[in-house]
């Protein structure tokens, strides 16, 4: 394999990711599709020789890219494209770890979108990158060219009129339990026919591990998902309810010792994603004792 046979497949593992940083910029998967696209133009040019961390370079040009879009945009006062509906781009925090970070860019929602889209484009940078992808502030000030600290004051600018904009929704635990339930009852039984019933029909579902058919990290589709799901219907048994992130889901172990866990993201009664942890810093974040009793 030579370097740009290299560099292409580098740049297929970070696609996902550098989308979901465009989209979270842009509010438009068109444009956000060409700045990635305008990212790979600038990765096959550049002399990537001394470049240590390819994924967090990439990160900075598409964001460079988003910055001018916005600007531009703001010029001509354009408004970003409409779309009704959110496609899912393929992502916890850490840079190395793209897919988790799309996974928690999936998590704001269309609803921030519309706040986004009232932030001056240094502010929606710096509060993007920063709040929802973890990129440190001094990896950030370069690029809207400003200090660390005043880019610190353009995320916190941001983050008031966020928070100011986008009340907190109760979560219905017993509710999301009963779906949890009903979808551990259906993997006990081998119950295809249950699952299916439980399961969004565009259904996500992620595996931190990456041991997916084919090396991948992403499978969508109820009846994919559903059939990839039941292939771990006999260990069933080791899995029981729990608190995962918040929400309802389950815990996978022997008596004293987590090994994984399920994520439920939920939509109208039925699972949307499901996110397969194994990551043990991640599994900190199960509360086993949650649903106990």
């Amino acid at each position: 394999m030579d370097e740009a046979d290299w560099l292409a497949v580098r740049f297929e593992e970070q696609r996902a990711h550098l989308r979901a940083v465009a989209y979270r910029m842009l509010g438009s998967l068109a444009e956000a599709d060409d700045a990635v696209q305008n990212s790979w133009l600038r990765l096959s040019r550049a002399d990537t020789a001394e470049v240590e961390n390819l994924a967090g370079w990439l990160t900075t040009v598409v964001a460079r890219e988003c910055l001018k879009m916005l600007r531009a945009r703001r010029s001509r006062r354009e408004e970003p494209l409409a779309e009704t509906a959110v496609e899912p781009p393929a992502g916890d925090h850490d840079v190395s770890d793209p897919e988790a970070q799309a996974l928690l860019a999936d998590s704001i929602g269309p609803a921030l979108m519309v706040v986004l889209d009232t932030l001056g484009p240094a502010e929606r940078l710096a509060f993007v990158l920063h709040d929802i992808f973890a990129v440190p502030f001094d990896e950030i000030a370069p690029i809207v060219e400003r200090s660390p600290a005043a880019t610190r004051q353009l995320a916190s600018r941001a983050r008031r009129r966020v928070q100011g904009a986008t009340p907190p929704q109760p979560v219905d635990l017993g509710r999301q339990r009963r779906v949890a339930d009903a979808f551990l009852t259906a993997l006990r039984e081998g119950d295809f026919d249950a699952l299916l019933a439980v399961l969004d029909p565009a259904v996500v579902l992620r595996d931190d591990s990456a041991g997916l058919p084919g090396g991948g990290a992403v499978m969508r589709g109820a009846r994919p998902v559903g059939a990839y799901a039941l292939r771990y219907s006999r260990a069933a048994r080791f899995v029981r309810p729990a608190l995962v992130n918040g929400a309802a889901g389950l815990a996978i172990g022997l008596p004293g010792r987590l090994i994984g866990a399920l994520g439920f993201t939920f939509k109208s009664d039925k699972i949307a994603e499901i996110e397969m942890i194994s990551d043990r810093e991640r599994l900190r974040h199960v509360d086993l004792a949650a649903f106990d009793g």
